[in-house]
């Protein structure tokens, strides 16, 4: 796995609540769900590439 880096945010309570509400109803951490969050505007806006699947197993 890819070393993971820390670092502070600060962010105004209700938006804080708002998260930690959508983190715990998509079963996710609030790190977690802040991540996903970030990752997926990074692709709409084109800076990330879009994630890879592996190849499905055939039967």
């Amino acid at each position: 796995m890819a070393e993971r880096k820390s670092f502070l945010l600060r962010v105004d309570p209700e938006v804080l609540a708002q998260l930690q509400a959508w983190a715990g109803e998509d079963m996710r951490s609030l790190n977690g769900h802040i991540e996903f969050l970030l990752r997926e505007a990074l692709r709409k806006a084109g800076r990330l590439p879009e994630p890879t699947s592996p190849p499905k197993a055939k039967r």
